[in-house]
């Protein structure tokens, strides 16, 4: 059975808060539970996208393997299959795909995690929908590793999945909420990788024969996934590298959008492309700085770059806090589901068309820009390198996109390369736009010509980074396309 899910993550007062509210009426069932994961020593299960629990309540046991069908942030679907098992011991006939998916290693199964917690749920009876909501407090234990959670969970019994968005909006105005973009399963997994750092760009589970607009809800949640993981770093601690991967989400996501823009055609896109600017320039100035205390030596200048760090760090966390940050991801993954886009009959056949034709017209398109804009990298003023360096970083969001669509073993090394070629040419064109925007941070930090700055200004590395940067662009014309 496929089971429609939204999860939003929230903190214990709003947990608590929201248990009282007048939203949530009549008794609720109330049940202690504990869930014991299994997996391989190298995680076979996890890496196919299965998971396997056997959850206990009170004397009753349930075991319970999810298959994900859609790594989305924001609507979980999955498929489930649940079987009554007596003991803490697996169940693994031909009735589960366990046997077939692992073979020989199911004997290396063993207990990985356990999460416990107590569930309070309420059956909602809406206008637009049947849905069940949970309070999930609990904590996640991993040996002697443990992480608490609170978290709202709301699956659709019948109806529309708008009805869960409805809903999402109602309990974000009664108590703080983001969108959640992690299962209880993938907790306990991260803990075991040890995982609480920033979060890189994850590889987008594209398959050749979706079409376009299931493509683009594939990539744009993928982006509004690493936001909300590094985001969540930064509600608890100042982090340099989150807040840089979290700007490089939301820049991803951004991409997306102008990759796809002839086929988002309601109001609303312009405003997500607003957000998500205005997200950008809150994360900006605090990365910028940090990239001239890197380079700055120790000594009163540096002590005043950390401290124009603080304030920096002070917007970010504030910007973060704020109900319109909270709003955007939630609000987007609402409208990546449901929104009229997805129907407007009017680009039907840009939706329709199969995902590696459009990602190789987009790729070319892409190409060429970068062509135009990179031609004379060593004579054009810092304003025309600016647009090759933004051409330059759309191209290779996409390259690494759409790069798994074209999976022979000759398209897959010229991706390699490609994408190789294009690191090098956005790494020397982020250099010197770095070199060209630093005099306009020093003269907004009030520290020009102080002390010190004139190391900070790059000039000798300059003509370097042109040279270095017109060669990259020479091997990446010369480079051949991994699509058709």
């Amino acid at each position: 059975m496929a089971e429609v899910e939204l999860k939003l993550d929230v903190g214990a007062a709003a947990a608590a808060a929201l248990d009282r509210s007048a939203l949530l009426a009549g008794e609720a069932r109330q049940a202690t539970l504990h869930s014991t994961y299994f997996d391989t020593p190298e995680h076979a299960l996890a890496t196919a996208g299965v998971s396997l629990r056997i959850r206990r309540a009170g004397r009753s046991r349930i075991q319970s393997i999810k298959v994900n069908r859609d790594d989305s942030a924001g609507l979980f679907a999955r498929d489930e299959l649940e079987r009554k098992v007596v003991d803490d011991t697996p169940v693994l006939d031909d009735d589960t795909p366990v046997p077939a998916l692992l073979g020989a290693r199911a004997d290396a199964l063993s207990p990985l995690f356990t999460v416990r917690y107590v569930r309070r749920s309420w059956d909602l009876d809406r206008v637009d929908g049947m849905i069940e909501l949970a309070i999930d407090r609990g904590e996640v234990i991993a040996g002697n590793r443990r992480a608490p959670f609170d978290e709202v969970e709301l699956e659709l019994k019948q109806g529309d999945p708008a009805a869960l968005f409805a809903l999402a909006r109602e309990i974000a105005a009664q108590a703080p909420a983001r969108l959640g973009v992690i299962s209880k399963t993938e907790r306990g997994y991260r803990m075991l990788a040890g995982e609480g750092g920033a979060v890189k760009a994850e590889p987008v589970a594209l398959d050749q024969r979706m079409p376009a607009a299931a493509s683009l809800r594939r990539i744009a949640n993928n982006c509004v996934r690493q936001f909300r993981l590094n985001e969540t770093i930064l509600l608890e601690r100042r982090d340099i590298e989150a807040t840089h991967q979290a700007r490089v989400a939301l820049r991803r996501l951004r991409t997306a959008f102008r990759i796809y823009c002839k086929m988002l055609s309601d109001d609303h896109f312009d405003h997500f492309q607003r957000e998500a600017r205005w997200l950008i320039g809150e994360l900006g100035e605090a990365r910028d700085v940090h990239v001239l205390i890197e380079r700055a030596e120790p000594g009163p200048l540096r002590d005043r770059l950390g401290e124009a760090l603080g304030v920096a760090e002070d917007r970010v966390s504030a910007a973060l806090a704020s109900a319109r940050a909270r709003a955007f991801p939630l609000e987007l993954a609402q409208w990546l589901a449901t929104g009229s886009w997805a129907s407007d009959t009017d680009f039907a056949d840009l939706r329709d068309q199969l995902v590696k034709r459009f990602a190789a017209k987009a790729l070319g398109r892409l190409r060429r820009r970068v062509k135009r804009y990179g031609r004379d990298l060593e004579t054009i003023d810092a304003a025309e390198r600016h647009k090759a360096r933004k051409a330059a970083k759309k191209l290779r969001y996409a390259a690494e996109f759409f790069g798994p669509l074209f999976d022979s073993v000759q398209e897959r090394r010229r991706c390699d390369r490609f994408i190789v070629a294009l690191k090098r040419l956005q790494d020397e064109l982020g250099a010197l736009n770095d070199i060209a925007v630093t005099p306009m941070l020093l003269d907004k930090l009030g520290l020009t010509g102080e002390p010190g700055t004139s190391t900070l200004l790059g000039k000798s590395r300059h003509k370097r980074h042109l040279r270095a940067a017109a060669d990259a662009y020479r091997d990446l014309i010369r480079a051949k396309r991994f699509w058709r």
